[in-house]
């Protein structure tokens, strides 16, 4: 009778736990900063000597430079290490269209240099010129590893084409292969990811969603969008189109069969930027747009009197509104958190969050927590560099040592 082999672990190679602990130690100093040489070993566990060989080895690298002494005890003074910030450079694109925004960042995620290139109303040359145009206007310090880029659409990964958006809204974007296809124009690897779906990837690292896997984030702004986030990680869907809640059927508002596939119905036609400053105005708020209109309800609703109570009433309307798309999502998702960002919600800050939160769980048996967004500046160029960061990374810190 034929004997079975029994197989057990297999050994790590020594280049294998060399890469393994040069990994932990840039990890270090990713994200603990300047250590010395005793403090490394303490975070890895590493020996003296082990320690020692390993930042040569990051050093003959180029991923680890001496950041000057720290003084000790008396008569002891100890060499203090950093990431070389110069190992690599990643940059970020956010797409709209009246403008294309760009930021480049260092290997630590230093954001180092950032442009913005006006699109005109009809846009000459070709998109790869475009989004050329307007990394170069960030002078990068050397050439990207990487470039993410955040459009007001999704990529369909049956098609390699970019859908959810019509063709006007998002000109020359209409190509296959379209990640392949702007990875060889622009010279260097490409993502093209949904901007929502970069913003809840900026909330997760930076923002209200930290410690949270599981959450949904809605924009709601001139149009609506939503990103699920599940397991940590962003839920695409079969074509991409997971969270794009603003073409979702809802009561009240026309379906794509009566309006168009790509036209102004479903949730969008209720709570986008223009329904909220029609509906505003018909409680006789006014406003030049609709974030300010927001901004008068919540200043308005403060006080008393009737032009007060047609406030607040206002903002009720939009909150039960918003919460009723959100009730939909809740139903099926079961977040325990929901993040609220975009011009519409930012622009209501507390007040508004509180009206949403109570109108959602009026509709809802889960009761998820609903929260506004804290991330500063660009969430969408946020998210695109923390996504960039994530893969140089992980490609620089896998490359000390030859396979």
């Amino acid at each position: 009778m034929k004997e079975l082999a029994v197989s057990g672990p297999v050994p790590g190679t020594p280049s294998l736990l060399r890469a393994i602990n040069d990994r932990a130690a840039l990890l270090a100093l990713l994200e603990r900063g300047p250590l010395t040489r005793p403090e490394i070993g303490a975070l890895t566990g590493l020996s003296k000597p082990t320690a020692s060989q390993l930042l040569a080895r990051l050093q003959e690298a180029g991923l680890v430079v001496l950041d000057g002494i720290r003084e000790g005890l008396p008569g002891r003074t100890a060499e203090v290490y950093r990431i070389n910030p110069a190992a690599a450079y990643v940059g970020a694109l956010d797409v709209t269209p009246d403008r294309i925004e760009a930021k480049v960042a260092d290997l630590t995620g230093t954001v180092v240099s950032e442009h913005t290139l006006p699109t005109p109303r009809r846009p000459h040359g070709e998109l790869v010129d475009r989004l050329n145009t307007a990394l170069l206007g960030t002078e990068p310090p050397d050439k990207l590893r990487r470039v993410v880029i955040g459009v007001q659409a999704a990529i369909d990964p049956s098609t390699g084409r970019l859908g959810y958006a019509a063709a006007k809204d998002v000109p020359g974007w209409q190509i296959p292969d379209l990640v392949p296809a702007l990875s060889a124009g622009l010279g260097v690897p490409v993502d093209v990811e949904n901007n929502v779906n970069l913003v809840a990837v900026a909330e997760q690292a930076h923002g209200a969603a930290q410690d949270h896997r599981d959450f949904v984030l809605l924009w709601a702004d001139e149009g609506i969008g939503s990103a699920i986030v599940l397991g940590g990680h962003i839920h695409r869907g079969a074509t991409g189109g997971a969270g794009e809640v603003g073409y979702m059927p809802t009561p009240g508002a026309q379906t794509a069969r009566e309006a168009g596939r790509y036209a102004n119905h479903g949730y969008q036609a209720l709570t986008g930027g223009p329904a909220v400053l029609k509906l505003l105005r018909s409680y006789g708020v006014r406003g030049a747009d609709f974030r300010t209109a927001v901004a008068h309800a919540v200043r308005a609703a403060e006080g008393t009197g009737q032009k007060a109570d047609d406030a607040r009433a206002g903002l009720r309307d939009i909150a039960a509104r918003l919460a009723v798309g959100l009730a939909a999502i809740t139903s099926v998702v079961d977040p325990g958190l929901i993040v609220l960002t975009g011009g519409v919600v930012l622009s209501g800050g507390e007040t508004l969050r509180e009206l949403v939160e109570h109108e959602l769980h009026a509709l809802t048996i889960p009761q998820p927590r609903v929260r506004l967004s804290s991330v500063e500046g660009n969430p969408v160029l946020a998210g695109a560099l923390d996504l960039a960061l994530a893969a140089v990374r992980d490609e620089v810190f896998s490359s000390t040592v030859p396979s």
